[in-house]
This record gives C-alpha cells, sequence and structure tokens, in this order.
C-alpha cells in the first residue's frame, strides 16, 4: 500500500463495500444530531438577530417587540414542520423541495428549488461554523484575530469526519448536540428558578446606550418589526434536510423521519422561545459583530463565569460548528440526485470508499472555506445572504405539496383516504401561503443587506444546471449509433513514435506490429542532427525491419510537424485510420515526474483531438514503480526517452 493510500485509510476508513450501505442507515437518535443539527443550533443565534435589528431604534421600550416577533417565528416553525411531515410519508426516496417541485411544478420550478437548496447549504457551512467561531472568542476574546483560520480549520473537520461515513459522523456529533440541548434546558430552567427567587439579574450590557439608525414610529415601527421577524427566521434554517435524506433513515423510513423531525420542532420551539424570554429578562443587547453573543449574556448572568458557563459555550460552540453537518449531508444527497437527472457532473452522483458522496463533500467545503475566507469571517455580512434560499425552497415545496394532494383527490374514491388528503392539502396550503409571504418580506428586507447577492448565487446555479444538462443532452444524441452500425476503417496506419531506441521503444515496436496494422513506421522529429545519425545507425544496427521517418523541423518543435504528419495520412485515405503508439516508462515517485521531458504527454492531448486517430500508451514498468506498489488509480506515467519526443 502506497502511502497516499495508507494516510487516506488513517483519515477515513477502509474501504465499504456496496452492500453493506444497509449498516449505514440511521436511528432516529443519530439522525437528529446528523439532520437537526442546524434548526436547532439556530436558537443560539435567531433570537440575537431579532434583538439586533430592534436594537437599531435607539429605543429600549422597542426591545419588547422580541417577544410578538419570536411567537410569530415559533408558529412559523411550527406550520413548516407540519408541512414537511406530510413530505416524508409522501415522497419517502427523499429529494425534498426539488424532488416535490419536479414532479408537481416543472422543471423551471424544481431547479429554482434546487438552486435555492444548494446555496442554503453552503451558507448553513459558513454561517453556522463563523456563529461557533464566535461562541469560542466570547468566552476566549483572544482567540478573536484567528476566527478565521479556526473556521477554516472547523471546516476541513467536518468534512473528514463525514467522508468516513453518515453513521460514523452522527456517532462523532451525537454527544456536542445532546450536551447543547440539556445545558439549554438546564440554563431554561435556572432562569425560572431565579425568576421565582428574586428576580433575574440584569445582564452587563443592560444599560448600555442604544444608537439610533432606523426611523421609528407609526408605520416605520411596523416596518421595522417585520424586518427583525426577517432576521428572526433564520430559526427555520435546516428543516428541509431531514425530507431530503429519508433513505439514510432506518426502516420503517418516512415514519422514523416525520417522527424525528417533529422531535427537532418541539426541541427548536422551546429552546428558541426560551431563549428569546431570558434575552427580554435579562436586558441583553445585541451587538452588530456578534461578540459576546446574547447568549452567552445570558448564560454570564444566570451563572457567572464558571464551570456550568464554560461548558455552556462549549456546547453552544460545538452545535454551532456541527450545525453545518445538516448541509454536509443535505448538500451531497441533492447534488448526487441532481446528478442523476443530469443536471450536475456525473462525479457528484457516486459514493466514495465509505459509502458517502465523498465528492459532494468536499466540494462544498472547498466553496465554504472560500466563502468564509471571503468574508473574512464575519458572522453579520454572511447572516444575510441566508435565508432567502430556505424560504424559496420552502415555498416551491409547499405549493408541489398542494398540486400532488389535488393530483391524488382526483384518482381517489374513498372518502376517509379523500378527507385525510384534504387535511394534509389544507396544511401545505397553509404552508405555502404563510412561506410566500415570509419570502416576500424576507427579500424586502435582506436583499440590499447582502440577500442580492444570494439571489445572484441561485441564477448563476440555475443557469448552469440548464447548461450542464443541455450538454448531457446533446452528447446523448451525438453518441447514439446509426441504424446501420459501424463502418470499419479500409485500413489502419501504425506509427510508433520514437525518440531513442531502448527498451521502452523495442516493446512498443513490438506491441505496434502484434497489432497487425496494414502498415508500420517509426517516426522522430529532427531537432538535432548527431542524434538523428546515432538513431540512424543504432537502427541499421540492430536490423529492425520497420522503415525509420526522420521528420526535418528547423524551428525545434515537435508537436506540429508529428500532427502534419497525421494530418497528411488521413488527407491522402480519409477512409483509413491512423494509430498512434506511444512509449512510455512508468515511474514509481511522484518527484521523478520532474525530471522527464514532457513533451509526448501534451502531444497525446493533442492528438486525441484528430479525427480517425487512434492514441495507444505502451507502458514500461521501472523498478521504482515495483517498489513502490503505486495505487492502481494513481497516474505515474513518463514518456520513454529524454529527447525531443520524450
Amino acid at each position: 500500500m502506497s502511502a497516499t493510500d495508507s494516510l487516506k485509510r488513517l483519515m477515513i476508513g477502509r474501504a465499504l463495500a456496496s452492500n453493506r450501505l444497509g449498516e449505514t442507515l440511521l436511528p432516529k437518535k443519530l439522525a437528529l444530531p446528523v439532520f437537526c443539527s442546524d434548526p436547532i443550533s439556530s436558537v443560539a443565534y435567531a433570537t440575537e438577530q431579532i434583538v439586533l435589528v430592534l436594537g437599531t431604534a435607539g429605543a429600549a421600550s422597542l426591545l419588547g417587540l422580541a417577544a410578538p416577533i419570536s411567537l410569530a417565528v415559533a408558529a412559523l416553525l411550527a406550520v413548516v414542520v407540519a408541512s414537511y411531515r406530510q413530505t416524508c410519508f409522501a415522497y419517502p426516496s427523499g429529494g425534498g423541495a426539488y424532488v416535490v417541485s419536479k414532479e408537481n411544478l416543472g422543471r423551471n420550478a424544481s431547479l429554482t428549488a434546487a438552486a435555492a437548496l444548494l446555496v442554503d447549504y453552503v451558507m448553513t457551512v459558513a454561517v453556522s461554523v463563523v456563529s461557533g467561531v464566535v461562541a469560542i472568542t466570547s468566552a476566549l476574546p483572544s482567540l478573536a484575530p484567528y476566527a478565521v483560520g479556526l473556521s477554516v480549520g472547523f471546516v476541513v473537520l467536518l468534512a473528514m469526519v463525514n467522508l468516513r461515513g453518515v453513521k460514523e459522523s452522527g456517532t462523532a456529533f451525537a454527544f456536542p448536540t445532546y450536551a447543547f440541548v440539556v445545558l439549554t434546558f438546564l440554563l431554561l430552567a435556572s432562569g425560572v428558578y431565579r425568576a421565582l427567587n428574586g428576580g433575574v439579574p440584569e445582564a452587563a450590557s443592560a444599560h448600555l446606550e442604544l444608537e439610533r439608525t432606523a426611523q421609528v414610529g407609526g408605520v416605520f415601527t411596523l416596518l421595522l418589526a417585520l424586518r427583525a421577524f426577517a432576521s428572526g427566521c433564520t430559526a427555520l434554517t435546516g428543516v428541509e434536510a431531514i425530507s431530503n435524506g429519508i433513505p439514510a433513515f432506518q426502516k420503517p423510513k418516512a415514519k422514523n423521519a416525520a417522527t424525528t423531525l417533529v422531535i427537532m420542532g418541539a426541541l427548536a420551539i422551546t429552546m428558541f422561545s426560551g431563549i428569546t424570554a431570558l434575552a427580554l429578562a435579562t436586558h441583553a443587547r445585541a451587538f452588530p459583530d456578534g461578540n459576546p453573543s446574547v447568549i452567552s449574556q445570558i448564560a454570564e448572568t444566570i451563572w457567572g463565569r464558571g464551570l456550568l458557563f464554560y461548558a455552556f459555550q462549549a456546547a453552544t460552540a460545538g452545535i454551532l460548528v456541527l450545525a453545518a453537518n445538516t448541509a454536509f449531508n443535505g448538500f451531497p444527497t441533492l447534488a448526487s440526485i441532481l446528478a442523476q437527472d443530469r443536471f450536475l457532473p456525473h462525479q457528484l452522483r457516486n459514493r466514495g470508499d465509505r459509502l458517502a458522496f465523498s465528492n459532494g463533500i468536499l466540494l462544498l467545503a472547498g466553496i465554504s472555506v472560500a466563502l468564509i475566507v471571503g468574508f473574512d469571517a464575519n458572522i453579520e455580512a454572511l447572516i444575510h445572504l441566508y435565508i432567502v434560499g430556505v424560504f424559496t425552497s420552502f415555498t416551491l415545496s409547499q405549493f408541489g405539496m398542494v398540486r400532488h394532494w389535488r393530483s391524488e383527490l382526483s384518482v381517489t374514491d374513498d372518502g376517509t383516504r379523500r378527507n385525510a388528503i384534504r387535511r394534509s392539502q389544507l396544511i401545505n396550503g397553509t404552508g405555502a401561503a404563510v412561506t410566500a409571504l415570509v419570502l416576500l418580506i424576507v427579500v424586502r428586507y435582506k436583499f440590499l443587506e447582502g440577500a442580492y447577492l444570494a439571489i445572484g448565487a441561485m441564477i448563476v446555479i440555475f443557469l448552469l444546471m440548464r447548461a450542464i444538462r443541455r450538454h448531457y443532452d446533446a452528447v446523448s444524441v451525438e453518441l447514439e449509433p446509426e441504424p446501420g452500425g459501424v463502418t470499419l476503417p479500409s485500413r489502419n496506419h501504425g506509427v510508433v513514435l520514437v525518440s531513442k531506441l531502448h527498451s521502452p521503444t523495442l516493446r512498443a515496436l513490438a506491441y505496434a506490429k502484434a497489432t497487425r496494422p496494414s502498415d508500420l513506421i517509426a517516426l522522430t522529429v529532427s531537432v538535432n542532427e548527431d542524434e538523428d545519425r546515432e538513431l540512424r545507425a543504432e537502427w541499421d544496427a540492430r536490423g529492425l525491419n520497420i522503415p525509420l521517418t526522420i521528420i526535418a523541423s528547423p524551428y525545434r518543435e515537435v508537436t506540429r510537424p508529428v500532427l502534419e504528419y497525421i494530418t497528411h495520412i488521413r488527407r491522402e485515405s480519409p477512409r483509413d485510420v491512423v494509430t498512434v503508439f506511444i512509449p512510455e516508462y512508468v515511474v514509481g515517485h511522484w518527484w521523478e515526474h520532474l525530471l522527464h521531458n514532457q513533451s509526448a504527454l501534451r502531444l497525446k492531448s493533442r492528438l486525441l483531438y484528430q479525427p480517425g486517430v487512434m492514441v495507444t500508451s505502451v507502458p514500461y514498468q521501472l523498478r521504482s514503480s515495483q517498489e513502490s506498489s503505486v495505487a492502481p488509480d494513481a497516474d505515474h506515467r513518463v514518456p520513454a526517452g529524454e529527447g525531443h519526443t520524450g
């Protein structure tokens, strides 16, 4: 096994056979941290976003609007959870908004939903990881200058764990998720206890002056409340993930997924409402840079800077970072489905060594790192890009479900079944109406703050997916065989590229002769007359019965003279084919590539574009390649010879 393989096995484990896919399926207790860490973790910053917007009014009295706004967000979350519960049973094969929209609303709607989800998943990784780092720097301010490096490191760590497989990531991330849930409920219980025994103390930031940057009074206060509501809707991110990942659940898949969704909704609503209540009770202020965060101020106010505070900060940082894990499961799964439908590259379709969609995981990690670095790990700048994609997919999914139930009604005569369908249709219809309204609010108040970038990305991805599908469709048409079959070429002209007369060249000549072409020549390009004379002398001395053709190249070019020679053969005999044999030797170490001429590789790449020309590599294994046990998928071939064609 090579050093690369050994390192790969150490990092992600041994490869799993396809028939072991069933062993990777998730029970509900592991599915919760895998698919629900994002919506559960959003309670750590959704309240903060509401308080931050209301604080721009410059009046502490308006912070009280956080209570009705949080109730509206919680009610919306309940509606969305109920709506997606219907989707779990109606589409147990997964795919979420994309599949629902594809089957009920058409291609453009489905691609819009897919583009929105892909953008949302990328933003989930960036926002969640950066929020987790903010929680760390709130407890340890000395780490604030290293926020970008910490964020990138966490993304890399998440990608590595997910490359080991879905079940392994669930097992690894279960403890931080449940620790956050337990400690949050302990914080809420402590807050209630303090309220019943002398009152909840005020946060250290309670007496800070609020800077007025927004106009208030009358309709402006209403608009401010709507803007705060739009910001608070970040609490709904990630709800879609379960409906996307139903195939990853243990049987009965749909029932287990729906149950996990309800558990997630109950936890998120309770924790979000409780955190908002404590934020109001402690009069905690929100800061634009998120440091210290509102939730950390609450914990410090209730518990002080003791063991529980630091444990809670660690759990908060853990769940915020792990919230990205929702995207690391949703993005690759959706990308695989899109690749199967030929809207994304086929490489995203296949599972890797550990039965995870490895290419999708790596792609998501790469884009997220670029986004974090590009925005300098600034949570305030990133979060405005966040929820447009969420509510776009929500709205399309729910409208698609309404049409799905309408189709079901048209083919169902059973009264009991029709009543059940109507109830489901009412739930999804309510969800569609509410999420569409929220989408309008979000676009209105987030567009100029940065949401236009997310919308632009969605449009680009939408157009890109259509272009990829057109390409694959065009290739399929072009590859379709003609009714009469393939016409055999009249003759096959063999050409062996030669630079020196050594073992790789002799093997290539022997192999070319064994293929029995109609005629066979050896071809070399003359750039040094002394070398040409030496080659000719060796050729004659060995008595090779294959003619050696030397092409003059006064400007020391190699590629063009060979291409012109091959083109001349094709022009003389258009119905013939030309097979070019290229001798290569296989080296065992990457650094050996740097020591050899690569001109033949460039020539090979050019020959591949010539119609009627076949290119055959004839490998010659050097001792180093046998000693290093190179992996089968590694390309360690080097053109034979150090001369002008080597």
